[in-house]
């Protein structure tokens, strides 16, 4: 799993250049102010849609698990009563039901070979 960095503090942007105190300069850090908590509550109400729609997802994701395993079981109980068992089908291994012939090979003496001497 990956390790993630805790989030560190948000810090507010700096000017390069002091401005004076006066009415105007506190009513610009008021209105930065403003825009820093329009865009912080814009985010969190972004983060709560994302948030429901990972859930909605999750709990898709677990009907349909939910389905597919009554399936998965219907199916193996109607096998068990065709074959007449109550245990798993001997079939249902994890090895391959079809047969591989590998073709067989001539046997070749050292002389049927000729060598040829590369250099790199």
């Amino acid at each position: 799993m990956m390790s993630q960095r805790p989030p560190s503090k948000i810090h507010p942007k700096v000017s390069t250049l002091p401005r004076q105190r006066t009415e105007a300069a506190h009513y610009l850090d008021l209105y930065k102010l403003t825009v820093e908590k329009k865009r912080i509550q814009q985010e969190i109400e972004n983060l709560e849609k994302r948030r429901e729609r990972l859930y909605t997802r999750l709990a898709e994701i677990d009907q349909e698990a939910d389905r597919l395993n009554g399936l998965a079981g219907s199916i193996r109980i109607q096998d068990s009563q065709r074959l007449g068992t109550n245990g798993p089908r001997p079939d249902a291994t994890a090895t391959p039901s079809s047969n591989v012939f590998v073709p067989e090979r001539p046997s070749t003496t050292q002389g049927d070979f000729n060598t040829v001497l590369l250099e790199y």
